[in-house]
């Protein structure tokens, strides 16, 4: 035995040295993969407590650090066009009885002091394994539906030539010490069936904006939303307004 280890000593020091290496390969794959998914930021973005539109939009955050949440974002696409609107911040209490020509003072008089900025805003970190709710996705869609003006008759537009379609909830924030913001979005499909409106996901999972390419798209949009302090847009406004001007 010895004989035979001695005559093939090079051969097997050739095998020894690659299944070290192999060895050493797998170990630097586990801790690549371990450190990839320290690393990777992951936000779900979901249903509570009902499957309809009263049911809660809860964001949770599982990745391995906080994620500063920047920009809440909802877009509401209708059968006339997408109403866009920043939806981070909690907006003012509103019944029928309130004036809209008056939101806008009130708005102005709503201040954030140290004291209350968590009662105003959803922006700020998330912890790892934190959660938050938006309201529910109702709130949601008649709170972009009144920036609109678009008057409801309970879950559906009084005006019968618009119709709901789709839902979708974008968020854009900065995970851990990185500069480059990272986001997530899901869409959910409306669906009226006259009594009730059911909320579908149109993917099983949240999206997740974390490539370079989508990075770089999100540096940009937080840019522009910085620069112009957006609060909505609606391709419904535009298309009024170019009628309009056609008349």
């Amino acid at each position: 035995m010895l004989d035979w280890i001695s005559q093939h000593s090079k051969a097997l020091g050739v095998f020894t040295n690659f299944g070290t290496l192999l060895i050493w390969l797998v170990y630097a794959q586990l801790l690549y993969l371990g450190f990839r998914r320290q690393r990777r930021p992951r936000l779900i973005i979901n249903r509570g407590r009902k499957k309809d539109i009263d049911a809660l939009c809860i964001i949770s955050n599982m990745s391995a650090e906080s994620i500063f949440i920047e920009y809440i974002i909802a877009e509401l696409k209708t059968s006339e066009g997408t109403i866009t609107m920043d939806v981070t911040d909690f907006e003012q209490e509103y019944s029928e009885e309130d004036d809209p020509r008056n939101a806008d003072d009130e708005r102005q008089r709503r201040t954030l002091t140290p004291g209350n900025v968590g009662e105003n805003t959803r922006q700020g970190p998330l912890d790892s394994g934190g959660f938050l709710h938006i309201g529910t996705f109702d709130g949601l869609i008649k709170r972009l539906a009144r920036d609109e003006g678009i008057e409801m008759a309970g879950h559906r537009p009084k005006d019968a030539n618009i119709q709901f379609e789709c839902l979708t909830i974008r968020i854009i924030g900065v995970y851990g010490p990185e500069d480059m913001p990272v986001g997530a979005e899901r869409s959910f499909d409306l669906i009226d069936n006259e009594h009730y409106c059911a909320l579908t996901p149109v993917t099983w999972d949240t999206q997740r904006l974390a490539s370079m390419r989508q990075r770089r798209k999100l540096r940009r949009m937080v840019a522009e939303l910085n620069s112009k302090n957006f609060t909505s847009s609606s391709s419904i406004r535009r298309a009024r307004s170019e009628t309009d001007s056609a008349r």
